[in-house]
């Protein structure tokens, strides 16, 4: 059986709600799906995976938040060449870069190998009814993409 993590930083609740709504779409499939917060682990736990999701919130313009710096930076020493991957993240669209962590975790994902599997959830502060429906959706979508790559 598949197991997936996600790594998430949250600062109001945002995130980390949209965090528990995508553990319950994994869970649904049948997959186990484990939840950290950033600042408890490392990034060399995301080789212990079949899959990794990262969650955070936006800081500042665009930043990522302190908490996931150093999580950001352990990145560099692992392997991730082929593991699949997806981000998500709340942010606020009255700043100049809407969600631009999520952008950023992204990116030094795709740099370092990762396979991103589907595009970044992003929500606005926290998730309406709708996007709640959306978050177990993304959950969904990714334990079934790790079951597509298992397949072949």
């Amino acid at each position: 059986m598949s197991k997936i993590i996600i790594v998430y930083a949250s600062l109001t609740g945002n995130t980390e709600e949209m965090a528990e709504l995508i553990a319950e779409g994994i869970r649904d499939t049948g997959v186990a799906a484990d939840l950290k917060m950033v600042e408890d682990c490392s990034a060399a736990l995301l080789l212990e995976y079949d899959g990794y999701l990262l969650g955070t919130y936006t800081w500042g313009d665009g930043e990522l938040p302190d908490e996931f710096t150093d999580f950001a930076d352990e990145l560099e020493d692992i392997r991730l060449q082929g593991g699949p991957a997806a981000v998500f993240g709340s942010g606020d669209t009255t700043y100049r870069l809407y969600c631009g962590a999520v952008d950023e975790l992204e990116g030094r994902l795709r740099k370092l190998g990762a396979s991103i599997v589907q595009d970044s959830l992003k929500v606005e502060y926290g998730p309406s009814p709708e996007e709640k429906g959306l978050c177990r959706e993304f959950g969904v979508n990714f334990a079934r993409s790790l079951e597509a790559v298992s397949k072949k």
